[in-house]
């Protein structure tokens, strides 16, 4: 079993979805000049030049655009841009954000949704406290279930051959 090494969590994220409706939104205090990215849906981050080039240092939160509920290019960014680009700064999901979607941004992520001015955040809460835990991998847990379970295993089998507690 050679490569399971300890799990390492992502550093962003670790906090539930804040979820923003558009009053909340535009009430907030103004971000500092060029602290916050927004992307269009058809920028393009799959080249591996780009992700390698781009400086996302100074940048404390990237926009990504939903410009209809059923565009999922956002998503595509998001993960490119966590794993990828290695970015740990926020990543706000913008335009038409149902609460359908919460889940799986959060997966996918992001760490805060501007709803749409139709849905209600309460609502929206309780939708992201419905799954304690994935089998599949993603963003926050980028192992599946089964490599997490096969180094708990290993981890505890390797304690009771060397008597190290596990």
């Amino acid at each position: 079993m050679s490569g399971l090494g300890a799990l390492s969590t992502p550093d962003f994220n670790l906090l539930p979805m804040k979820l923003l409706t558009p009053t909340e939104a535009a009430a907030a205090a103004p971000s500092p000049a060029g602290s916050v990215l927004t992307l269009a849906p058809d920028f393009e981050l799959w080249a591996a030049h780009l992700a390698q080039t781009l400086d996302l240092s100074a940048v404390q939160r990237i926009d990504l655009q939903f410009p209809k509920f059923t565009d999922g290019r956002a998503y595509s960014q998001a993960v490119l841009l966590r794993r990828r680009c290695g970015y740990c700064g926020l990543l706000r999901a913008t335009g038409e954000v149902l609460i359908d979607q919460l889940l799986q941004l959060q997966r996918c992520g992001f760490d805060e949704a501007l709803l749409r001015a139709d849905q209600d955040p309460a609502h929206g809460q309780r939708l992201l406290q419905q799954f304690g835990s994935f089998y599949q991998g993603d963003a926050l847990q980028p192992r599946p279930h089964f490599a997490r379970a096969a180094v708990t295993a290993y981890a505890a089998t390797t304690a009771t051959t060397t008597g190290a507690p596990a």
